[in-house]
């Protein structure tokens, strides 16, 4: 018998890869800096395009983006923007690519600040997931006072595409906030 899921993956035709990452990612805990900071590149990029768009396109973003490696993207040129720009794999947003460029660096000016980003991050909470045991997909906001705070937080430090709404699908997508049906047998 499969496992009751959230009622967000019933309905309309939702993809293998959105399941997966419904089942074993979303509102999963992550404390791997590298894995925090290729989230929040994800997330920017999927400003105004779905999530299953980006789900689709991740393997070729990790692999345009150098594994995502903030080192790595914080020391992107005019050429490697350039090819970017080109490469027909990911979204080609100039202002979004320039974003994970300069969030490379202002992420890496966080580790060096708080020892890791993942203290940064988890200092909003106490290091304690936001658990809503939801029990309807119409009771999750798109944003709350928790993604304003961490919104302010990053912008503060010159982080961009972090507005409140994106940062709430952040938090979720690494696991500071469970937004998991209460019956969902994948929280």
């Amino acid at each position: 018998m499969e496992k009751k899921r959230c009622n967000f993956c019933y309905g309309t035709k939702v993809s293998e890869k959105s399941l997966r990452y419904h089942d074993t990612r979303w509102c999963k805990p992550e404390h791997r800096d590298g894995e925090l900071f290729a989230m929040l590149v994800l997330e920017g990029m999927q400003a105004g395009v779905s999530w299953d768009l980006i789900l689709e396109k991740e393997d070729n973003f990790r692999k345009a983006f150098d594994g995502l490696d903030p080192e790595c993207v914080a020391a992107y040129g005019e050429e490697k923007i350039e090819a970017l720009m080109q490469d027909k794999g990911i979204i080609r947003n100039r202002r979004k690519i320039m974003a994970a460029i300069g969030n490379a660096r202002a992420f890496l000016a966080v580790q060096r600040e708080f020892g890791s980003f993942d203290a940064f991050l988890w200092s909003f909470t106490d290091g304690k997931v936001v658990d809503h045991r939801l029990t309807d997909i119409a009771d999750m906001p798109a944003r709350d006072a928790l993604s304003e705070r961490v919104s302010a937080a990053l912008k503060a430090r010159g982080f961009r595409f972090v507005g409140p709404t994106i940062v709430y699908s952040y938090l979720q997508g690494v696991g500071v906030i469970n937004d998991h049906a209460a019956d969902c047998e994948y929280r």
